[in-house]
């Protein structure tokens, strides 16, 4: 389970230092790709398989004309944007170009914990969505609640 907020730059070659107590999951290998609300969306190699098993069965190929097509757009824009990679023996991953401009990252970037996933956000958008997202919140906070 990954949990917390942790705020590493990125540097001039587009390298992440990913935050230290995630640094030994990770080790063997991840998968970064588009999140959602522009944030990019890390999961280890093997969380990455089990979410594309879920994935698969929602995709079926020679289906109903349309009935599945957001699926299928989602599903092709997930998997084409994603990047595998090996964390260096400091802990960096170079976030590819694409995925830089796709969330807008600048030197300053919040990794948080996000269950079974990391979010990289740039500082500034995740101010910005955390500012929106907290009065929402604190609004449905007992009704959100198990």
């Amino acid at each position: 389970m990954f949990l917390g907020t942790y705020t590493p730059s990125l540097d001039d070659k587009g390298r992440l230092i990913l935050p230290a107590r995630f640094r030994e999951e990770l080790a063997a290998g991840l998968v970064v790709t588009k999140g959602q609300e522009r944030c990019l969306a890390v999961w280890t190699a093997a969380g990455f398989a089990e979410l594309t098993e879920q994935m698969r069965g929602a995709v079926r190929p020679g289906s109903e004309a349309g009935a599945d097509r957001s699926a299928r757009d989602y599903h092709r824009v997930f998997f084409a944007s994603a990047y595998d990679c090996v964390p260096d023996t400091q802990g960096r991953i170079v976030v590819p170009p694409p995925l830089r401009q796709y969330a807008g990252l600048t030197r300053e970037c919040v990794v948080i914990g996000a269950d079974t996933r990391l979010e990289i956000w740039d500082a500034a958008a995740w101010a910005g969505y955390l500012a929106e997202a907290e009065s929402s919140y604190s609004a449905t906070g007992t009704e959100a609640a198990p």
